[in-house]
């Protein structure tokens, strides 16, 4: 099974120098790690061209104009581009534990999206890391919220991971599922603008046709860096949106994934 990681990012690189640093040191590497990029600028650009390098597996860049916060278009750009049976979806300001690429990979099913969680870093422990460029990090150190998410345990993953087919607590900075089913639904809807519920909605789609989530615990931990809340201006549509999945039981979205598909042939 060939794993894809997709990472997006927006004009933040030293975030992302630690989020791929940290994928270096997997204990399983993904296949490929493609960025997608919401319209970063040079400083981005050069950034995965110095990586690209020495990377010990394939790196692709997958950018896209600055228009504004497209994030499930840009997602949409990089999983068309993709050569893998297998999607793991991360932020570009997630620093992976070493086995994360192994946990999504040791429980994938298919039909099957996957829901990880993340702990949060403190403002104070964020600032600390970008400035050590710190990528491994201690259950028992200061500067982590939600610390019981840290915690890497099989044993406890096999009692409280479960099958969850709910749209609460959905987040898109840890996610995995089969390409061939997130294709069942074309993807993501390029008509999200703007932060806020591109994920969900997504995932509606994917309820609605007969999948199920699966939250899983006590494996493929990332630890979140700190930043300011995004703004908020388009929620209330996308709200609009997912709620119109919702009613009408929706398992496809018109403006997905297959225009990409199309033009990536």
């Amino acid at each position: 099974m060939k794993t894809a990681l997709i990472i997006t990012t927006y004009n933040w690189p030293d975030a992302l120098e630690l989020v791929l640093e940290s994928v270096k040191i997997q204990t399983v590497l993904p296949d490929e790690v493609i960025i997608a990029d919401d319209g970063s600028n040079e400083d981005t650009r050069l950034l995965i061209q110095k990586f690209q390098k020495k990377f010990p597996t394939k790196l692709k860049h997958i950018w896209q104009e600055d228009k504004g916060f497209r994030l499930a278009m840009s997602r949409n750009r990089a999983i068309a581009n993709s050569e893998s049976d297998y999607i793991i979806g991360i932020d570009g300001d997630i620093i992976l534990h070493p086995k994360f690429i192994e946990d999504h990979k040791n429980n994938a099913k298919k039909n099957r999206y996957i829901q990880g969680k993340r702990v949060l870093l403190t403002k104070e422990k964020s600032k600390e890391v970008l400035e050590l460029k710190k990528i491994k990090f201690s259950f028992f150190e200061k500067g982590l919220k939600n610390r019981k998410n840290a915690l890497h345990s099989n044993f406890l993953k096999n009692i409280f991971s479960k099958i969850n087919n709910s749209l609460k607590g959905v987040k898109s900075c840890n996610f995995s599922l089969f390409k061939e089913d997130l294709l069942k639904i074309n993807g993501f809807d390029n008509s999200f603008i703007g932060w806020g519920r591109e994920d969900s909605e997504m995932v509606a789609r994917f309820l609605n046709n007969n999948g199920e989530r699966f939250d899983l615990m006590f494996n493929a931990i990332g630890y979140h860096l700190y930043h300011k809340e995004n703004k908020r201006e388009f929620l209330e549509e996308n709200e609009l949106k997912l709620k119109e999945t919702i009613k009408n039981k929706k398992t496809w979205c018109e403006n997905g994934i297959d225009s990409f598909l199309k033009s990536s042939l």
